[in-house]
């Protein structure tokens, strides 16, 4: 069995940090979103991934992940031209899949207890189809499944009146029908080939498609506040790990991880944090809940609940619920703030005020 995962999209809610990076290598926890992915794959025994990339970002994949061997996976790349919907992504990988049932994931879905259980119950039912389902509050931003009698019957892709609160999750298993499928339905309003069309086709032709309950948290990252919410939940689940000792002048608390070449002197540490290699902190209150990059200089700040991100500095700041970006830096100045904040973006920012109270 192999593994499809797809990487399309331009990740346009994330931008600026998509301008120069593909969302799905975005860091959460200190690592890329996808590369969270393909440990999820791993555990489900899949060594042999697809990824299907957009032609424009290849090299940053290839770059990042190379052949999968750091990993523990054999990846190879498959290219979408264009971006024409995730049934049509799915059948630009067929010639890889060739005619054995696969894995879909979706490289920027995050689950806490992966995939495996979904992969064992397509294999133990031999359904065509299998798709992972979880209830949500507004139904309306996903694709969603109506189930009867434990069926899955019907599929909405978000609908203005939902039938159900069970979400579609990005993560499925298919057997080669999918194909036939998404060669005989028609691009949506979107002009897209949908999965959910795809899924629906299989079940009107008399083919049984297993709905899976997904047990634990699901995070889908397409947001900025969405690599902080995934930060966190991934971050909570760290082991202790000291690659490089801190000073003695150094206290630090909780999960912690400090990566080898990281530097971190006269400081307090309340984990979960993970230190990236080479990084440097110094006079800083880092924690809980931050991931700091390789190469990042944290110098006389408090950051709680924060992405730094590879190479970025931050200096004689307190911040909070924040990402900063690759090689960025963030410097405190006693007389003003100045700010670049780009088109959409936001900031918040302490008045003079509430700082001198």
């Amino acid at each position: 069995m192999k593994a499809v995962v797809l990487c399309g999209g331009e990740g346009t809610r994330l931008r600026p940090f998509t301008f120069t990076q593909a969302k799905h290598l975005l860091p959460v926890a200190g690592r890329p979103v996808v590369e969270h992915a393909l440990d999820a794959v791993g555990e489900a025994g899949i060594s042999d991934v697809g990824i299907v990339v957009s032609p424009t970002v290849e090299g940053q994949f290839r770059e990042k992940l190379g052949d999968g061997r750091r990993i523990g996976l054999r990846v190879s790349y498959v290219l979408q031209p264009e971006p024409k919907g995730l049934a049509h992504a799915v059948l630009c990988a067929e010639e890889y899949v060739g005619d054995d049932p696969f894995l879909v994931y979706l490289g920027d879905n995050l689950l806490e207890h992966g995939v495996a259980d979904l992969v064992r119950q397509f294999r133990a039912e031999r359904a065509a189809a299998a798709v992972a389902l979880t209830h949500v509050k507004d139904p309306r931003r996903f694709g969603v499944a109506v189930i009867e009698d434990g069926q899955l019957v019907r599929l909405v892709e978000k609908p203005k009146d939902p039938p159900s609160d069970l979400a579609i999750v990005g993560a499925y298993a298919f057997t080669p029908l999918l194909f036939q499928a998404a060669r005989e339905v028609k691009p949506s309003f979107r002009g897209e080939l949908e999965l959910t069309d795809c899924l629906q086709w299989l079940v009107d032709h008399g083919h049984r498609v297993l709905p899976y309950r997904v047990k634990g948290w699901w995070q889908d990252v397409g947001r900025p506040e969405d690599l902080l919410i995934a930060s966190r939940l991934l971050l909570a689940k760290i082991e202790p790990r000291v690659e490089s000792e801190a000073d003695q002048a150094t206290t630090v608390e909780g999960s912690v991880v400090i990566e080898r070449g990281a530097r971190v002197r006269e400081s307090r540490v309340i984990g979960p944090v993970i230190i990236g290699e080479e990084a440097v902190v110094e006079r800083s209150t880092v924690g809980p809940h931050v991931a700091i990059g390789v190469r990042a200089e944290v110098r006389g700040a408090e950051i709680a609940d924060s992405i730094v991100m590879d190479g970025a500095r931050v200096e004689g700041l307190a911040i909070r619920g924040s990402v900063i970006g690759r090689d960025a830096a963030v410097k405190s100045d006693p007389s003003y703030t100045a700010l670049f904040v780009g088109d959409h973006g936001w900031a918040t920012i302490r008045s003079a005020e509430h700082a001198a109270a």
